[in-house]
């Protein structure tokens, strides 16, 4: 009777951890799944950038002979050093070092911070707007979606550093970090070809 009951507990334990496992499996694949939609996106939205920057014979805006690249470039730079920041604080939550964790996390969100920031006063400063011919469109809708992407991941780094201080957050994994994580990585990547194709392709 007893090794019957043991048999059957075992028996439930397994099922319950692999039905854990195929749900973080699943989580896994639907978010590599929305990534790849998103870039598929951003791919049309590079396709037709290229498109029309080599048949448009009056691309830029009266008056605009080229995209000032100073700023950018740092802002790029800084946004780009992120990417290793946040990997850095995988590293330290997969060590259980949570305070480390959450220094470097802390870090990461402020960088980007500082990438919108410094966006924002890029678009105050241009001497052309949304409507400003082919060229106006495309800058403020590309940077503009781009943006709006990171300030996403800003507000995904947000929620994970306040769920890291409740206790036993990661006793089932840390699902939540590592999407979040890539999701800033694939972010960055999609701003590198941007930074291309906009600030150095002129």
């Amino acid at each position: 009777m007893e090794s019957s009951l043991e048999t059957q507990t075992v028996s439930v334990a397994s099922h319950a951890v692999e039905h854990e496992h195929d749900e973080a499996g699943n989580s896994k694949f639907g978010f590599i799944v929305f990534l790849l939609s998103e870039s598929v996106v951003f791919l049309s939205f590079f396709g037709g950038y290229i498109i029309l920057k080599t048949t448009t014979a009056d691309w830029l805006p009266p008056g605009v002979t080229g995209l000032d690249t100073q700023e950018p470039l740092i802002n790029t730079i800084v946004l780009v050093s992120s990417s290793f920041v946040i990997y850095v604080a995988e590293r330290f939550l997969h060590k259980e070092n949570l305070w480390g964790f959450r220094a470097f996390w802390l870090v990461t969100m402020a960088m980007g911070t500082f990438f919108l920031v410094g966006q924002a006063r890029e678009w105050a400063g241009l001497p052309f707007g949304f409507t400003s011919g082919v060229f106006g469109g495309l800058f403020y809708l590309l940077t503009g979606f781009h943006g709006l992407h990171v300030a996403t991941g800003i507000l995904l780094q947000t929620i994970m550093l306040g769920r890291s201080f409740l206790p036993g957050n990661y006793d089932k994994g840390s699902f939540g970090v590592e999407a979040t994580s890539l999701f800033w990585h694939f972010v960055d990547v999609i701003w590198i070809i941007l930074f291309v194709l906009i600030y150095l392709w002129q």
